[in-house]
């Protein structure tokens, strides 16, 4: 009797098999970690409504250091003191409803790291960000370490219209949530004496660095483009796109403080590209001027309302920290005397 063998690649028949399989395993991990998310929400609701003012009490601490020792008896790890202090923490801050929609996109390991940002705006800030760029836990902190919400040029609107943008961010983001005030070059290894051209030409060897720190979404199109206006050639030093914003980016480099005439020259650039190049479906370009010192008064009165021209400081080495942390309450401080 012959048998026929059956007429099956064994190969496609694994990689279907391979492909329901991790599909199944994905499925069985979210549905875990949104369970698990749930269940240290709840953990520390509980612990607030019964204990009420008393959980941060020495009341308190005594009570959840006896519940943590009785939990870790009867569950294993996972209930040590300090990780219910964070499930109290967690439970405050978020509310039910607001925590059950984040938890959809951010793990118990985001949670963790945001309620450490004392500021509820900054944490604000990284929680959306977390959302709409879809950072890891470990890109969170780097961004953390790297002053990324000092440095967002959105931190020097008043504090409505940054709370408003950021509440809206999943459904537009604003491009003073793309662009920074400061924008750190440390790894271009300029000497002290350099020119705007050595600028460039490090800026062009080290694209890939300088797109990092540009930000999510920028794609590089061109250096030197030919701006030709009655019969004379001008150039922009430049051109990215972004993605999100959809639209050109125009990048002048200067040495020095921002001064008048960069503005006018960059208008005449960016009505160029809005007129040559700028495709159907795109929005309105915007241009960055970027300068190697900062006077932020003088640009803010000089560029109040607009909205297309951004001029931000840039760094060839790294300050410390608390240099990012006077600019920022500087800013801040303006904003409020042009709102009032």
């Amino acid at each position: 009797m012959n048998i026929e063998k059956p007429n099956t690649d064994v190969s496609i028949l694994f990689e279907k098999i391979r492909q329901l399989i991790q599909n199944s395993s994905l499925q069985a991990a979210t549905y875990l970690n949104h369970a698990t998310n749930h269940l240290y929400w709840s953990i520390g609701n509980y612990i607030l409504v019964d204990l009420k003012h008393e959980v941060y009490s020495g009341y308190g601490k005594q009570i959840l250091a006896t519940l943590s020792q009785v939990l870790t008896d009867n569950f294993g790890k996972g209930y040590s003191y300090s990780a219910l202090t964070r499930m109290v923490k967690i439970a405050e801050i978020y509310p039910q409803e607001m925590f059950a929609t984040l938890s959809q996109s951010l793990s118990w390991s985001h949670f963790i790291e945001l309620i450490s940002i004392n500021d509820d705006t900054k944490r604000l800030f990284y929680q959306q960000m977390c959302m709409v760029e879809s950072w890891s836990v470990r890109v969170l902190r780097s961004k953390q370490d790297e002053m990324i919400y000092e440095r967002t040029a959105i931190t020097k609107q008043p504090e409505g219209i940054v709370l408003n943008s950021l509440k809206n961010v999943q459904q537009e983001i604003v491009p003073d949530l793309v662009f920074k005030n400061t924008y750190i070059l440390d790894f271009l290894g300029l000497s002290s004496n350099y020119s705007e051209k050595d600028l460039e030409n490090a800026i062009v060897l080290q694209l890939e660095q300088f797109i990092l720190e540009l930000g999510q979404g920028f794609a590089f199109l061109e250096r030197q483009k030919r701006i030709s206006i009655d019969s004379t050639d001008y150039y922009l030093d430049l051109l990215f796109y972004h993605r999100k914003q959809n639209r050109l980016i125009a990048i002048d480099l200067k040495l020095g403080k921002f001064k008048p005439a960069y503005k006018a020259q960059m208008e005449l650039y960016l009505r160029y590209l809005q007129k040559h190049e700028q495709q159907e479906h795109e929005k309105t370009p915007i241009g960055l001027l970027l300068c190697s010192e900062g006077n932020t008064e003088h640009i803010e009165l000089l560029l109040l309302g607009e909205e297309n021209i951004k001029v931000a400081q840039y760094l060839t080495e790294l300050p410390a920290k608390q240099w990012f942390v006077d600019k920022l309450h500087k800013a801040i401080a303006l904003a409020k005397e042009q709102n009032t």
